[in-house]
């Protein structure tokens, strides 16, 4: 079989479109598995939402945007010193929509190697029956 040209490109097109993400994504099995070894779950929400649904045990709490999409500045000089650049974390967001963007940023901007990022968020680590704690602030 052979193909023509045109469509040997768009083979490629498609092909190189597919990347991998430059982070590791867990599922939750995963997720509780680095827990156990003491990797550090950074919890990036809001205030607002920890209380809403309690955060993981252990977690460290540091709010990336508030409730008008702007970015922390402590943020990054909170995160920062206390993660180093080559030493694992954990990022736990709601759904993963957020740490996905903080995580391919540490990695792509800062230079961070190894960031992992909770698929599926908090929601989905409650609906799989993992417990949580309650917070007040």
């Amino acid at each position: 079989m052979s193909f023509r040209l045109p469509g040997l490109y768009l083979l490629l097109l498609i092909l190189t479109g597919c990347t991998e993400p430059p982070y590791t994504n867990l599922n939750n099995a995963q997720l509780k598995t680095m827990i156990e070894q003491g990797v550090p779950v950074y919890d990036v929400r809001r205030v607002d939402e920890w209380s809403q649904t309690g955060v993981i045990k252990g977690s460290k709490l540091l709010t990336i945007i508030d409730k008008e999409a702007r970015v922390n500045p402590d943020f990054m000089p909170n995160f920062s010193s206390a993660v180093n650049k080559n030493s694992p974390v954990i990022l736990i967001c709601r759904t993963g929509n957020r740490t996905r963007k903080l995580a391919t940023h540490l990695i792509e901007k800062l230079g961070y190697t190894r960031i992992y990022n909770v698929r599926d968020g908090i929601t989905q680590w409650i609906k799989d029956g993992h417990p949580v704690t309650q917070v007040r602030f």
